[in-house]
């Protein structure tokens, strides 16, 4: 049976464990809030209305890519590109290619530094084999100008960083809806999650230091994975509508 992602490869183990995606999901809200396209995320009105739920949303599509038979991976992602198209056509202007681009840059970049903070340094080798999947999902969805290697695209990365991210009022509307449908210690934990991932870039723009209140809990938590009590403490600390879909996330033991 043919995957799009080998079975072997290190991209399965990034995405198939909770806290790891729990992480991507934390680093990519930082940078869907500080985007220069995020006002087309509110063209729909999904993203301010339920924020979290939006980045489900993208979290989900990844992972159906990553676990599935390559035939069906190939129609997730003509699936995604179409629903972006009708966005497109229901605006009357197109989306553009740099921003198709950031998206996939921030799966990159997060999968890497989710991993690294939670598990371990990943090789030079499985860093080029996160980035040859996500290469392959741009090149299905026809974005342009993708670089061709991993050391290629770390510079690219930081020009896109330095180009196409600033604050603004949506990154501030964005940053009240967080906390508005989290909660106050929900969303301290989102943050303090960002820390641990995010860019410098990143923490500049949102004024974030450099020390997460995170890190001296690591050893903590990683010990209640061996004695099974994560589920526990992920149930106090995330909310109760999504604990149905954060369990099913753990496909990789």
């Amino acid at each position: 049976m043919a995957y799009f992602v080998e079975t072997n490869s290190i991209v399965r183990k990034i995405w198939g464990k909770s806290d790891t995606v729990l992480l991507i999901f934390a680093g990519a809200a930082s940078e869907f809030a500080l985007n220069k396209a995020v006002d087309w995320l509110y063209f729909t009105g999904r993203l301010p209305t339920d924020p979290i739920g939006r980045l489900f949303s993208t979290v989900s599509y990844a992972r159906k890519i990553i676990f599935a038979e390559k035939d069906s991976a190939l129609k997730t992602i003509d699936a995604i590109r179409l629903i972006h198209s009708e966005v497109e056509n229901k605006r009357g202007s197109t989306i553009p290619e740099w921003a198709y681009r950031d998206v996939l840059f921030m799966l990159i970049h997060y999968s890497i530094s989710s991993y690294e903070a939670l598990e371990r340094r990943l090789s030079p080798e499985e860093k080029e084999d996160v980035y040859d999947v996500f290469f392959r999902v741009g090149e299905r969805m026809k974005i342009t100008e993708l670089p061709r290697t991993y050391d290629a695209w770390l510079k690219a990365r930081e020009q896109h960083l330095q180009k196409d991210l600033k604050k603004s009022e949506y990154s501030v509307d964005l940053y009240k809806q967080y906390k508005k449908h989290l909660g106050a210690f929900r969303f301290r934990v989102l943050v303090e999650g960002q820390v641990m991932v995010v860019p410098k870039k990143v923490k500049e723009l949102l004024q974030l230091r450099k020390f997460s209140l995170l890190t001296p809990f690591l050893p903590f938590y990683k010990v209640s994975r061996i004695l099974r009590l994560d589920d526990l403490i992920k149930a106090l600390i995330l909310p109760k509508k999504y604990q149905k879909e954060i369990r099913e996330m753990d496909v990789v033991k």
